[in-house]
């Protein structure tokens, strides 16, 4: 999905989520935990995507490339040749560093792993402030970590 992201970014378009009468900027950042979320709002693909959360210096980097088409060959050609982890394994490995600073239901609703998930509207919406409350707690464990 990052892909998507850097070739579709759109920050200041306000936004329906989808089946819920919320409406929101689609980039909504949080200067004071130093990290952004960004709607995504894919439901349908193999791996649905609802909100993207990343930290600041990403929203850099996302801001400078934006528009910008990438080809999945050429990105996984790019990781590979410089022997970094390739993009189908950061999810796997974020799941398990996020679930050692919250909770599992919080970071299945960041993962947007909706499949393991049966929300109704007022709960999406807690989970929603959870997940911005718990984020930064990720982001902080990460450094911790040096990654």
């Amino acid at each position: 999905h990052a892909i998507y992201i850097i070739e579709s970014f759109n920050p200041n378009e306000i936004i329906e989520i989808n089946g819920l009468d919320v409406e929101t900027h689609r980039l909504v950042c949080f200067e004071d935990k130093s990290f952004c979320r960004y709607y995504v709002g894919l439901r349908e693909s193999v791996k649905p995507c609802e909100w993207a959360y990343f930290s600041l210096d990403t929203l850099r980097l996302l801001k400078e490339y934006s528009g910008i088409s990438v080809s999945r060959r050429a990105l996984t050609k790019y990781v590979k040749r410089r022997n970094l982890l390739l993009p189908k394994y950061v999810r796997k490995i974020s799941w398990r560093l996020m679930i050692k600073v919250m909770s599992r239901e919080v970071a299945r609703f960041i993962q947007s792993r909706f499949g393991e998930l049966k929300i109704s509207e007022a709960r999406y919406e807690d989970l929603l402030g959870e997940a911005d409350d718990h984020y930064s707690k990720y982001l902080g464990y990460l450094k911790e970590l040096s990654l």
